[in-house]
Order: structure tokens, then C-alpha cells, then sequence
């Protein structure tokens, strides 16, 4: 996601100021005063990332009195911002990650307990924040999305190398490991702004198909983009037995043919490039680009209500941008 592209989607100024001062705060409340701790944990913030989810937090705070608790608004994109990074920590552990945001990762770095560590600081920080700026009904909010969030990951790891299991599998996975967070950076930023029940909802709802949009073209991507903007190495998750959409439609049409190449590749009999130009496939990518249309469309229908507001074009924008990214 290139900043100058996002930025054009969201022309407002004061929100990119707002996440410059965002910058600022991440980095105050991932301090410790055990400097190594912080020089861990801190690695990944200072390694830039997209920002996308406190950027849904700062546009949702547009929705209430943005003027009056634009320190509330950054504080609640702070904290979906230190979930999101604390757990993946935590993912790089889980797949022996060696990179991570074109850097070389943290248990790669430093070591794996280490790397846990450090993920759960700042997953530890951020229910600090929420219990001290943000109130209660945040602080549950965060926490129950976290278990969610591990509740994705666990079934992922269940289904590691099954090549037997469905779309809708694939989807309750992303749902736990992206959607869920991105819903919530909407929803805690309009709670910050104390904006009205029903925008809240609103805006919830747009975020958790915003997040299924997000996650379904980072998974295209994987197979037709490169190492260098990815920030890891192009194909890793078929690497690792992850099977995302893209590779769930091929298996689905051509089960024999698709089981065998990924099983090559597993075997060390074929490289991970000759397999992507079997995924390079436009039918396959159209295939899954619908799934993606279809989730569009339940984004839209959730802001329905929201249509004669200034940010509904922005709302809109920014689903278009996470589609047309993966032409």
C-alpha cells in the first residue's frame, strides 16, 4: 500500500498530521524503562508498515466531535496499532519468519523468546492505554477482538498443509486474523469520537468487509506481486502450507493437477517461481477477485445510511483502492 496513493483517497490534511503525531505516541507507549526491551519492541514500529488500521481509526473519529477528542481518536488508533504489531511478533515466531517489512525480523534478529516477549509488551501496553484513555467498554472491545484474532490464527495452524479444506474455512481464518481488528480500528475510533450509536455500527460493519477486502487481495498479492513490495518473500505462504484463496479455487478446479505442483514444491523437486506461474492464472485471479466484489457490495450496503455524509465517498474509495491494488 503506497502512501502517496492512500493519501489520495483520504484528502484530508489533519489526518495525516494526526498520524504523524500518532507516530510520536506509538512510540511513547511501547517505551520501557528497560532499554533493551524497548530497542525490541520498538523494531517493527520504527520499520514503517502501512498504518492502515490507525488510519480507519483516525477517518472513524471524523464521524463524532473529532476537534473535541483528537487525543482519544489517536490513543485508540495507538492501541489497535500495538495489537496488530505485538501479534506479529508473535506470527514471525510461529513460522520462523527472516524477514519482516524488508527487514530482517525479530527472532531472526534477536531470538524467538525474545520476539514473544517483546509482542506480548506491547500487546500488554496497548490494554494499558485503553484502561487509562479510551474507558471500559474499549478495553473489552480491544480484548475480546484479540481473541479473536488468536482464535484465526489457531485455525490456520490447524489447517497448515490440508489442501482438503474449503473456501468458507478460509474465510472464518481471515475473519479471526484481519477483519476483526480492522472492524475494531473503525468501531474504536468513532467510539472515541463519541459519535452516534448507529454510525458506530455503521461504521463497524464497512470495517469488517473493508478487512476480509484487505486480507483476500494481500493474498492475491502474495502470488503476483514481488519480495521487494511485499517485505517478505513472494509465495511464503504456500511455503508454509498456508492456502489461501487464490490456491483453494485452483485446488477446486483442478485438484490433481494444482495437489501435485504444490506437493513439488513442498518436496524441493520444483521452486516457488515455477509454481506461481501456475497461479498466474487469470481465471483464478478473477475467480477470487468476485469474492471480493461480493464483499464490496456488503460494505456499501452497511453504510447505506451514511451515503449523504462528506466521508462516504472516502469509505467507498478506500474498498476500491484495496480491489484495483491487485491489477
Amino acid at each position: 500500500m503506497e502512501s502517496n496513493e492512500i493519501k489520495k483517497i483520504i484528502p484530508y490534511d489533519d489526518l495525516w498530521d494526526n498520524l504523524n503525531s500518532l507516530e510520536s505516541r506509538l512510540l511513547q507507549v511501547s517505551s520501557s524503562e528497560n532499554e533493551y526491551l524497548s530497542s525490541i519492541s520498538q523494531y517493527l514500529i520504527t520499520a514503517g508498515g502501512k498504518r492502515f488500521r490507525p488510519i480507519i481509526s483516525l477517518l472513524s473519529g471524523k464521524f463524532g466531535d473529532e476537534k473535541k477528542n483528537i487525543k482519544k481518536i489517536i490513543d485508540a488508533g495507538v492501541a489497535v496499532e500495538l495489537i496488530h504489531i505485538g501479534s506479529l511478533y508473535h506470527d514471525d515466531v510461529m513460522d520462523n519468519a527472516t524477514t519482516r517489512r524488508g527487514v530482517e525480523s525479530t527472532n531472526s534478529k534477536w531470538n524467538s523468546t525474545l520476539s514473544i516477549l517483546a509482542g506480548d509488551y506491547l500487546l500488554a501496553r496497548s490494554s494499558e492505554l485503553a484502561a487509562e484513555e479510551l474507558g471500559l467498554e474499549s478495553v473489552k472491545l480491544l480484548a475480546s477482538t484479540y481473541a479473536e484474532l488468536v482464535e484465526g490464527q489457531t485455525k490456520e495452524l490447524n489447517l497448515a498443509f490440508d489442501m482438503d479444506h474449503s473456501i468458507e474455512d478460509y474465510l472464518k481464518v481471515i475473519e479471526g486474523k484481519t477483519a476483526s481488528l480492522i472492524r475494531t480500528s473503525a468501531r474504536l475510533g468513532a467510539l472515541a469520537s463519541n459519535a452516534d450509536h448507529e454510525i458506530v455500527d455503521a461504521i463497524s460493519n464497512w470495517g469488517w468487509s473493508c478487512g476480509i477486502i484487505f486480507q483476500i487481495s494481500d493474498d492475491i498479492l502474495d502470488l503476483v506481486s514481488d519480495s521487494e513490495t511485499l517485505g517478505k518473500p513472494t509465495g511464503n505462504d504456500i511455503i508454509e502450507g498456508t492456502y489461501t484463496l487464490p490456491v483453494l479455487i485452483a485446488l477446486e478446479s483442478d485438484k490433481g493437477k494444482y495437489q501435485e505442483i504444490i506437493n513439488s514444491v513442498h518436496e524441493s523437486k520444483s521452486n516457488i517461481e515455477s509454481l506461481l506461474n501456475e497461479f498466474l492464472n487469470d481465471n483464478i485471479i478473477e475467480k477470487s477477485k468476485d469474492l471480493i466484489y461480493s464483499y464490496h457490495n456488503k460494505s456499501v450496503e452497511s453504510i447505506y445510511n451514511l451515503k449523504n455524509h462528506d466521508l462516504f465517498p472516502t469509505l467507498e474509495n478506500i474498498n476500491n483502492y484495496l480491489i484495483n491494488r491487485t491489477s
